[in-house]
């Protein structure tokens, strides 16, 4: 522009030169005041018209630069985010259930299962009713409207930035889903089925689906300039605290430190967390919402942080314990990824591996440590993984987040958006640490949250299901 106004009003003045100097050599014999009315009245209508060019090239070039670009369906971007659909879900069914199936005992494997097969079931249907419009609705800093309920206005040619608004519905609806059964892993084997459904169908759309308006849907965090790429606050940390929450409110495990607890089949644990890792790649790399470098980068964060956790958990685990599990690995591999979601698309490779080396150790601590000092039966460590790696993650993106990889976007102050990141810990700890124990409390109050001492010495797969592993 600068280049442009600077060639215009060069062009001005020798177009304005030239014309006094064909007019002083043709009126060479005129009086100077002569002379001195000629050029005024010839140069003033070309000086005009130069300063009316600049001013309209001003005006065009300003009017260019308010106009937003008209979204535009990219197929690429769409072919993506439906693979990453299907990545996520995995990552539930059947990768969660797996996970938290085979650390179980064999007399509760399928209603541990059945929790995030329900949660896919009963989460589907409370998004798309009404938890998608209080999420990404229009609304206020706290919560959506109520304009989508039912999905309405959202037809098929409807887009969210680059790919169509109905499949960011699925997409974010995935999110929903594994949030709610990660809670899972606090409350297994002990708690009523019914009072499980009862619970998550709530929870979704009074604590999920606020939370999430105010990171990614409009909301107040999310404006403060809170950095979660792809759920550290939204996602892990609720759940974890909720988690907690309801394990409080449960109590203790009949026989815990008594009898054996030991996992039936870690083998099944093993595979569910090898679905969780590639289901992960979906997770972070969806988040970037299209088919691109920043999609590809948080892809390769996501791998170098769950890879330097699983070493990291190994070798404190080989420290303490003298030696180190099968478990432990999977268990350091699913808390680096924890850790780097709010970040993936944030840090350079760098800093995914410092984060996934702290995550590693400091999940380690929270699963035996922490644990014993908060003396809650966090059955298979949903809060020890998810809720500490997630405030972990959110913490240290402040610190790790590069203008390498946000450019002009990057924090600017490290304390002031290390607040911002402390601030939306506190907020969804608080929120939903509360409204999970309202619900819980209205539950159990109406049909109970807790099996009968007999149900639960039989095993929750007989009482609950009337099945059973042979």
């Amino acid at each position: 522009m600068k280049k442009m106004l600077l060639a215009l009003s060069l062009s001005g003045a020798l177009l304005g030169g030239s014309v006094a100097w064909a007019e002083e050599a043709v009126t060479a014999t005129a009086p100077t005041s002569d002379v001195a009315v000629l050029e005024t009245a010839e140069t003033s209508p070309i000086e005009t018209t130069n300063a009316t060019t600049e001013v309209a090239a001003v005006a065009e070039v300003s009017t260019t630069e308010a106009a937003e670009p008209e979204a535009v369906l990219d197929t690429g971007d769409t072919a993506w985010i439906l693979v990453s659909t299907a990545l996520v879900l995995l990552m539930t069914i059947p990768g969660l259930a797996l996970f938290y199936g085979g650390m179980v005992r064999k007399k509760n494997v399928l209603n541990t299962m059945a929790y995030s097969f329900v949660a896919a079931a009963v989460v589907s249907i409370a998004w798309v009713a009404v938890g998608y419009s209080l999420a990404f609705g229009e609304g206020n800093a706290f919560i959506g409207g109520l304009d989508k309920v039912m999905l309405a206005g959202i037809g098929t040619d409807a887009l969210s930035g680059s790919i169509p608004e109905i499949l960011f519905v699925i997409f974010q609806m995935t999110f929903a889903i594994i949030t709610v059964a990660i809670i899972s892993g606090s409350i297994a084997e002990r708690m009523k089925f019914g009072a499980f459904v009862a619970f998550i169908a709530i929870w979704v759309v009074v604590v999920y689906a606020p939370i999430t308006h105010w990171v990614w849907g409009g909301g107040w965090l999310g404006n403060d300039g809170a950095l979660d790429f792809a759920g550290g606050t939204v996602v892990h940390i609720n759940s974890g605290v909720a988690g907690l929450v309801a394990a409080y409110m449960l109590g203790k495990r009949m026989g815990l430190g008594r009898e054996s607890m030991a996992p039936h089949n870690l083998t099944l644990t093993v595979l569910g967390a090898s679905l969780l890792w590639v289901g992960w790649f979906g997770f972070n790399g969806g988040s970037a919402l299209g088919a691109n470098g920043a999609a590809g980068y948080a892809l390769v964060v996501t791998q170098v942080a769950a890879a330097a956790a699983a070493i990291a958990w190994l070798v404190v685990e080989k420290l303490v314990r003298g030696k180190g599990s099968v478990l432990g690995a999977a268990s350091g591999a699913v808390a680096g990824l924890v850790v780097i979601t709010p970040a993936a698309g944030f840090v350079t490779v760098g800093g995914a591996l410092a984060m996934g080396l702290i995550g590693g150790v400091v999940c380690f601590w929270g699963i035996t440590a922490l644990k014993r000092a908060l003396k809650a039966d966090d059955s298979l460590d949903a809060f020890g993984l998810h809720g500490v790696g997630g405030i972990v993650g959110a913490i240290l993106t402040a610190f790790f987040a590069s203008e390498f990889i946000m450019g002009d976007a990057a924090p600017s102050n490290l304390m002031s958006q290390l607040w911002v990141q402390v601030e939306g810990v506190l907020a969804t700890i608080a929120y939903s640490a509360i409204l999970t124990f309202i619900i819980l409390k209205v539950i159990d109050l109406t049909i109970g949250i807790r099996v009968a001492a007999e149900d639960e010495r039989m095993g929750l797969d007989l009482s609950q299901h009337g099945e059973r592993v042979e």
